[in-house]
Order: structure tokens, then sequence, then C-alpha cells
């Protein structure tokens, strides 16, 4: 893919995330939750792991 669409499309994905969170501050709200909560399930899940492999 080239350097200019590339960077067109980086542009307009930081744009559209200042107007959901300017315009639906609730709804992006909710999905950075729901974000971090998946993060956390999946280093629940790591460490839980690796607790396992080392006893």
């Amino acid at each position: 893919m080239p350097v200019f669409v590339k960077k067109l499309l980086l542009w307009g994905f930081v744009a559209f995330l200042i107007y959901f969170m300017a315009f639906r501050p609730d709804g992006a709200a909710q999905l950075f939750r729901g974000i971090g909560a998946a993060l956390m399930a999946i280093a629940q899940g790591l460490g839980d792991f690796l607790t396992g492999v080392m006893s």
C-alpha cells in the first residue's frame, strides 16, 4: 500500500475518533471501557497460564 494511502487512512481514523468523542462521549466511553475490560481479561488469562506453567 502506498505511503500516501496509509497516511490518509490514519488521519481519517484520527479524525473519526475525535468526532466520535466530541459528539458521542457516552458511546466512546463505553467503547474504551469495553476495550479495557478485554485487555484485562487477556492479561488475567495470560497470568493464569504462566502461573499454571510455573507450578
